[in-house]
């Protein structure tokens, strides 16, 4: 059996993607899969071993230049490498718009979830099959949800399996003996949790020989890792790293503490103890979810911005303080 798996974005959405991939190969043996992701997330699809074939697709930049011509021929090449293998069975996992129309592109039957379901309810009516997926579920569980109805397997009810390891990586700075990643970026400056917060957290670790490394992804990024790191002694801003980079020191990393993130997501797949913290969204549909018991924790909600001492007592609680 062939099958093409659509998630394309974003970066959290891509990881929780990944258990299902790890129900379908473990329920069909020699299932071929390939993945069609967005170009900035395919470092993800690429870590699970069962995935054959991630196919990129630009569409975020293509929107910026539809009116150049190298954009449309960049368009018709992915177009050919999409049509290039046929599928016994498509399954779109995101319930837009674009990735239904994605999903008819590709040769194969398509399927996805139902207009009452589906993020975006027009989606559904690209789809050749349509499966009720129940909402208010997190989103890990809805994918799986999805892929078992898909494919005619019983909803696994099995802790997720992410199915990837930390890569393998070499880095232009020394990498501290015991350290943990301080995830302070996020998309929203309402998702940050306060500098001030952070120094108390960084002193925190500092008594007990813990350093806290600070990757960015943009210049404001850094600007605000700096102001964190002035006032401790054994805080590090790292250079800019790529994506598979960062997955390689994460999955060294004593602990990972972030905010509301699609990293923070990847530090548990990575299976690394993660103090996820939230401070303007919810983690009730979207928070981290552990392979393991007792490994990760969310703390705070919209409104409810966690202080140092709930994140220190979450890692005490954790066994790593």
């Amino acid at each position: 059996m062939r099958l093409l798996i659509i998630k394309t974005s974003s970066l959290g959405d891509v990881i929780h993607n990944l258990p299902a991939v790890s129900d379908i190969v473990s329920r069909a043996p020699g299932v071929e899969i390939d993945w069609l992701v967005e170009e900035g997330f395919a470092e993800i699809p690429r870590l699970h071993p069962a995935v054959r074939r991630v196919i990129p697709v630009a569409l975020r930049r293509w929107r910026r230049g539809l009116l150049s011509p190298a954009t449309w021929r960049e368009f018709a090449r992915f177009r050919r490498e999409l049509k290039a293998e046929s599928y016994d069975k498509i399954i779109d996992t995101q319930g837009l718009v674009k990735s239904a129309w994605l999903a008819r592109l590709a040769r194969g039957p398509s399927c996805g979830q139902d207009r009452t379901t589906a993020r975006e309810s027009l989606a559904a009516g690209f789809y050749d099959q349509c499966f009720h997926v129940p909402c208010g579920r997190h989103a890990v569980e809805r994918n799986r949800d999805l892929a078992a109805q898909a494919l005619g397997y019983p909803l696994p009810q099995t802790p997720p399996d992410y199915g990837i390891r930390a890569p393998k990586a070499s880095f232009s700075f020394t990498v501290p003996k015991k350290f943990i990643v301080g995830l302070h970026a996020t998309s929203r400056d309402s998702k940050r949790w306060p500098a001030a917060h952070w120094v108390a957290l960084g002193q925190e670790l500092e008594g007990h020989g813990i350093a806290l490394l600070l990757p960015w992804g943009s210049a404001a990024e850094e600007q605000h890792a700096r102001e964190i790191a002035q006032s401790l002694k054994r805080a590090t801003v790292l250079p800019r790293l790529s994506l598979r980079e960062l997955a390689a020191l994460m999955g060294r990393a004593h602990a990972v503490v972030g905010v509301d993130t699609g990293l923070v997501h990847l530090a548990v797949a990575l299976g690394r103890p993660t103090v996820a913290i939230y401070t303007d969204s919810s983690p009730a549909l979207t928070g981290v979810l552990a392979t393991r018991s007792g490994s990760a924790c969310n703390l705070g909600d919209v409104g409810r911005v966690p202080e140092p001492v709930a994140v220190k007592q979450a890692l005490t609680g954790l066994g790593l303080l």
